[in-house]
């Protein structure tokens, strides 16, 4: 068994496990159907037990399975991270930075143009997804590092809080509430709100507030942008909720923003990698950039 059993059976293993079928695992791995069929069969004969349970619609782990899965994911990290460290990949390296949506096209374009300026040799590949899924690639390996916001509940995984921002009510030009220089929470209950997905951490993070502040709001659209929300708001078809980071950006004269009165609403934003991995040189240099973008600015917003 240990002549035979490589890192190409765990690696397809890997991929079945993940995909839970074998049709989308075989084209993920650039082989036929077949082939990958008669891979796993080989792994169960060479280990003496099933480790998937087959389904009409997909596969799904078994006990020896899960055991397998957690032991060969540590094995090609390891493997990777060897090759990553004698190659010297952070000499001129390659960074995948994974970010969500309500992040990413509003702190990404300057942190990443100043970091290109002074490094010029790094590239860095913005991968943008939830929460729920850029701890499982980050937990996974398929990314370096990542920027969202908390809370973050990951084992394994290193956080660092790197800046709070408030969040901002807005509204379209023309409502009742324009007049006033600060919103009071409540006065959210009386009008339409306009959310992002509940795929999104935001969205709980509004929630979460409300709820603590024994308010109700009617949600009566959802979309998957904040831009989206934004244009929805400027149409009259309600009120919302954004980070500030959003209101920076936004040119339009037709939407007004307006900070809560009392105890303000506001997430974290922060940063998140594997410490159980490799990180070369370039990670560790982005990694710094981050924290300085962030300081700075934290002070000119101080």
């Amino acid at each position: 068994m240990k002549s035979e059993l490589n890192l190409h059976l765990l690696e397809q293993f890997v991929a079945l496990a993940r995909t839970k079928n074998f049709t989308r695992a075989a084209e993920e791995l650039h082989l036929s159907q077949s082939a990958l069929s008669r891979a796993i069969q080989k792994l169960e004969e060479q280990l003496g037990q099933p480790l998937f349970e087959r389904k009409p619609r997909e596969v799904v782990l078994t006990d020896h399975g899960e055991l397998l899965l957690e032991r060969s994911q540590q094995i090609l990290k390891l493997m990777e991270d060897i090759f990553s460290e004698l190659s010297e990949a952070g000499r001129r390296g390659r960074i995948r930075l994974g970010t969500i949506p309500t992040i990413a096209p509003y702190l990404l374009p300057s942190l990443l143009s100043s970091f290109s300026k002074a490094h010029p040799d790094i590239s860095v590949i913005v991968q943008e997804d939830t929460t729920e899924n850029l701890i499982k690639r980050c937990s996974h390996g398929e990314i370096d590092l990542a920027i969202l916001a908390l809370p973050i509940i990951a084992k394994y995984l290193e956080v660092e809080p790197l800046f709070d921002e408030e969040l901002l009510f807005v509204m379209p030009v023309g409502h009742p509430l324009a007049a006033a220089k600060t919103v009071a929470i409540d006065a959210v209950e009386s009008y339409p709100l306009v959310m992002l997905s509940e795929a999104h951490c935001l969205s709980d993070n509004i929630a979460t507030f409300c709820r603590r502040k024994s308010v109700q709001p009617v949600t009566v659209e959802r979309t998957s942008q904040l831009a989206t929300v934004q244009e929805l708001v400027t149409l009259n078809h309600g009120v919302s909720i954004v980070p500030e980071m959003a209101r920076k950006t936004d040119t339009s004269d037709r939407r007004l923003y307006r900070s809560f009165s009392g105890e303000k609403p506001t997430r974290t934003v922060a940063m998140m990698w594997n410490s159980y991995r490799f990180q070369n040189k370039a990670i560790k240099v982005l990694m710094e950039h981050v924290r300085l973008h962030s300081t700075t600015n934290a002070r000119k917003r101080g």
